[in-house]
């Protein structure tokens, strides 16, 4: 895989024709629906960083340590205490997801891109059903998705474990050749791409400094088959005339 321009922009071309067959628009949550700059997921990266320094009496470093520890082998912090030390997972959740929101503004530009698209949109996230539902709620985007399949939902399975995809593909009776999914980490667009999904991958407009070069790479390959940085300008000449909130 190759590193993309600093501007990314679609990997092939992008036309309402090349989503003519989507129906089904299914949208990871965090540093997908909303930008880095409102830091939303600094705050729970350090919420859960505190959870594990109280859990265990370790000072910041030794927690943060262990944090990328559980998060590299199992995929999320929460898998790994699971695995590990059988925490309960509501107190983790409840703990992790309690954040200041006032710095994430409403997007009513998104919402009207998302609501013009056509067909059914989801929410697929690592996170919990209400961090999803408090964050959509205050984009104002809340009420154009018909459902959101959390990490609870998965039996704590976090993307990109393909259980996961295949496990919300039957819930809610989605069939991948006429689905897309847009994500913040490439790595997540692997398994949507072999279920025969179309993929975008959605990088921030500026460097995030609370994540991993990584993390918000922008990356030619054959499983991302769109990279931008600007999801509402991306979603808008998708849109179908006549459409209407769902």
């Amino acid at each position: 895989m190759k590193k993309l321009p600093d501007t990314p922009t679609a990997t092939s071309p992008l036309t309402a024709e090349g989503f003519a067959h989507v129906d089904h628009w299914i949208f990871d949550l965090d540093n997908t629906l909303y930008s880095h700059e409102a830091k939303v997921w600094p705050q729970v990266d350090e919420r859960i960083t505190l959870f594990l320094a109280e859990l265990f009496g370790l000072d910041g470093l030794s927690s943060r340590a262990l944090q990328k520890y559980y998060y590299q082998r199992y995929g999320t912090t929460l898998k790994g205490l699971m695995e590990e030390h059988g925490i309960d997972p509501d107190d983790f959740l409840d703990f992790a997801h309690q954040i200041d929101l006032s710095l994430l503004d409403p997007n009513p530009e998104l919402g009207e891109a998302i609501a013009a698209l056509p067909g059914r949109k989801l929410i697929l996230t690592n996170g919990s059903r209400g961090h999803a539902e408090n964050v959509a709620g205050k984009l104002g985007i809340l009420h154009h998705f018909e459902d959101i399949f959390d990490i609870v939902q998965a039996g704590f399975t976090p993307k990109p474990e393909r259980a996961t995809y295949e496990n919300f593909l039957a819930k809610h009776a989605v069939d991948p050749a006429r689905a897309a999914m847009f994500e913040d980490i490439e790595k997540n667009l692997l398994v949507p791409s072999a279920l025969g999904m179309k993929t975008v991958l959605i990088v921030p407009k500026t460097l995030d400094p609370f994540r991993e070069a990584w993390e918000q790479t922008a990356v030619a390959a054959g499983h991302v088959h769109h990279v931008t940085a600007d999801l509402t300008g991306f979603l808008r000449p998708l849109g179908r005339p006549g459409e209407r909130p769902s």
